[in-house]
């Protein structure tokens, strides 16, 4: 969650809510490590207690977060995130949308997945009109991966690993390999998402990063972060995934 964007867009059980308020952002940005007492709220925030209390309110009411009481003390509150960031605005990547379409025609003549190109058009569309849409692009693989976990036969990281170098490379998505087993990191090449992508600036493969999430979780019943660090989008010639237990 970047509260550097203007607005950001969030899926709550009543619909979608757009935000532009930093303290909000911020309260959010915090909730989402986990639920957070009112005090620490505030500490971590660097805002009064009246002012964090009113947006709190705001938040509820919205049904972006929920209250709870502490059993042991009444008077003491917190607070947990009750929805999920979709997306935040941008300034748009036309010139680079632009280029890909040009591509996408040529890579189309020669052969290339149309499939592919319809599905990375869609995802950088949506940039080039200024919508980031990189949380969704992960809550979306992340649900992908949780499905594909019972595939999945290893009962633990090395050898899970293992499995999806063979299963990116049975699918066309690209060439896999492990650079490090004790503290994982996955390099991919010819990467399906971003391979003929310019430098853009920023890592590209958030789907991705969910899809290794969701397959971990669900086959290992352990959370873990997956972060891509290197990519086609920032001027690399692979990109490169980082998993870190929690």
């Amino acid at each position: 969650m970047d509260t550097g964007q203007n607005t950001m867009i969030f899926s709550t059980d009543s619909g979608i809510v757009a935000l532009d308020s930093p303290v909000k952002l911020k309260i959010l940005e915090i909730l989402k490590t986990g639920t957070t007492a009112f005090d620490d709220l505030v500490e971590k925030s660097g805002k009064a207690k009246s002012t964090i209390s009113v947006h709190l309110d705001d938040l509820e009411e919205l049904n972006l977060i929920q209250e709870k009481t502490d059993p042991g003390d009444k008077r003491k509150k917190y607070f947990m995130l009750t929805s999920i960031c979709l997306a935040c605005s941008e300034k748009p990547m036309r010139e680079q949308y632009i280029e890909h379409l040009d591509n996408m025609v040529v890579s189309g003549l020669n052969g290339d997945s149309f499939i592919k190109h319809i599905f990375q058009t869609i995802r950088y569309g949506m940039e080039a009109y200024g919508f980031n849409p990189k949380p969704i692009m992960k809550k979306l693989g992340n649900d992908i991966g949780t499905k594909l976990g019972p595939v999945f036969k290893s009962d633990d990281y090395e050898g899970i690993l293992n499995e999806l170098c063979v299963f990116w490379k049975a699918h066309e998505l690209g060439d896999m390999s492990i650079t490090n087993v004790r503290n994982p990191s996955v390099l991919i090449i010819n990467c399906y998402h971003c391979g003929k992508m310019p430098n853009v600036g920023k890592t590209l493969c958030s789907m991705d990063e969910g899809i290794f999430e969701g397959i971990f979780s669900s086959r290992l019943n352990a959370e873990c972060t997956v972060t891509e660090t290197e990519c086609y989008g920032t001027g690399h010639n692979h990109c490169k995934f980082v998993v870190e237990e929690k």
